[in-house]
């Protein structure tokens, strides 16, 4: 039977979720690809440090490069993070000719142009699965069973520690940072949980999809991102009311030839498959000019789900070496003049405030007249019963406006002083409406229910 050595880079969770993956299934990866995988070298910062599985301690190095070089290693994994060392590291290895693998979401959005051309100038191949959707296979399938599609948007729930606090804040309705300090101590969130709730993780992965569906790099600053820190409970308790579940989502959609990418939470319909998504899933919806709409769910994060992928791509890998190619170095191929990046607050939605409004007569027209000169039309407004005088909160909706109208508004609306707090603003995702005009033009959904003005 082949044997292909394998070096690994970092042994945190991905990394022990790698080693003890192969351990457990090796013999079925060898049983169904005709390839045993082999850790030959592992390098680790910490090589003391107790592990939760058995470990050769005659394979272990703090020394990266090293393992680099070995020539027992065909094959090099990163899992150790960050930006810095493992650029380095992943271009000394593919000048080497060596093919990596990797599920390092910041460094591929950040720097994935120029690992791909490294990769195709020496002549290997850069695999990383693993970067997006944890244990979902969905760069597969946007490069395999997908490429004959031109991609009209791809909508997903991609962390899991913000699906997490939203669903908790909605079966118990409790305030954001109650959940979040619960989450913290269930392993959900990171210490530092900024990356995840402010929307920067998933905004790396936006990147990387939407790289790869419009063929051209895009970069983490030219997204749009707003997390999740301003959700009260009384827009969960409002949204449901609605018929909405607020959820964190990447929105990556095509107009003709400009396309849009932005990361924020949304209102997406209780009806809809998204708005079912709970806990720590990870959730994307494709929708292809020829396939329509796939959906790919499943566990987005964790050691063993994110070492399924990885794992998948070292059998790929070894494959490739094996049969001495292709390689899969296209990755963020030029696209530049075809697909051009345009400002979401450009593009026409809907969208949920929520006002801090002193209930006294007039302020509620003063707000309306601001709305009119900026001609956003109202579809709901929702005020509940409060003594006169009180700042409450006051839920509108609105129908399809420019974004940048709605953000001139709110400016005029939150210097007024009648207003306690600034307004709260999120997009509703209508997915019943076709948005995205790609190269068919003929409609492919049929319109939904009209909310009525209160």
């Amino acid at each position: 039977m082949n044997e292909t050595g394998i070096g690994l880079l970092g042994l945190g969770t991905v990394g022990e979720g790698v080693a003890a993956g192969l351990a457990r299934n090796g013999h079925l990866i060898a049983e169904r690809t005709g390839i045993r995988l082999v850790l030959r070298a592992i390098a680790d910062v910490d090589l003391a440090r107790a592990r939760g599985f058995p470990v050769d301690r005659a394979i272990l190095t703090s020394d990266a490069e090293a393992v680099i070089r070995d020539p027992r290693c065909a094959i090099i994994v990163e899992t150790i993070g960050g930006t810095l060392a493992a650029r380095r590291l992943i271009l000394l290895a593919l000048d080497l000719g060596k093919p990596v693998v990797t599920a390092n979401k910041a460094l591929l959005a950040e720097h994935g142009a120029e690992l791909f051309d490294r990769a195709r100038k020496n002549n290997t191949g850069l695999f990383f699965e693993a970067s997006v959707g944890g244990g979902i296979p969905i760069i597969r399938s946007l490069q395999g069973g997908l490429v004959a599609n031109e991609f009209e948007s791809i909508t997903g729930i991609l962390n899991g520690t913000c699906n997490y606090i939203l669903t908790q804040m909605e079966d118990a309705g409790t305030p954001f940072k109650t959940v979040l300090a619960e989450a913290q101590r269930a392993g959900f969130a990171e210490a530092d949980p900024s990356l995840d709730i402010d929307g920067h993780d998933t905004a790396h992965k936006a990147c990387i999809l939407a790289s790869l569906a419009f063929g051209r790099a895009i970069q983490p600053a030219q997204i749009q991102t707003q997390g999740i820190r301003e959700i009260d409970p009384v827009d969960i308790a409002c949204a449901g009311d609605l018929g909405y579940r607020i959820k964190m989502l990447a929105v990556i959609r095509r107009y003709r030839e400009q396309a849009e990418v932005s990361v924020h939470p949304a209102l997406v319909p209780s009806d809809h498959v998204l708005a079912s998504v709970g806990g720590v899933f990870n959730a994307i919806l494709v929708h292809g000019d020829l396939s329509g709409q796939t959906l790919y769910y499943g566990r987005g994060a964790g050691r063993d789900p994110t070492a399924s992928s990885v794992i998948g791509d070292i059998a790929d890998a070894a494959g490739r070496l094996l049969n001495k190619g292709p390689w899969n170095t296209t990755g963020f191929v030029s696209g530049e003049g075809r697909v051009r990046l345009r400002d979401p607050d450009a593009s026409r939605n809907r969208y949920y405030l929520r006002l801090s409004l002193r209930d006294a007569p007039g302020n509620l027209a003063r707000v309306a007249l601001i709305f009119g000169e900026h001609a956003i039309s109202l579809a709901t407004v929702v005020q509940h019963e409060t003594g006169r005088g009180e700042k409450v909160p006051v839920v509108l909706l609105t129908h399809e406006t420019p974004g940048r109208s709605v953000t001139a508004a709110m400016k005029e609306i939150d210097a007024l002083s009648c207003i306690g707090a600034p307004t709260v603003c999120f997009r509703i995702e209508d997915f019943n409406r076709n948005k995205a005009i790609a190269v068919r033009k003929t409609a492919r959904s049929s319109p939904g229910p009209t909310l009525k003005t209160q």
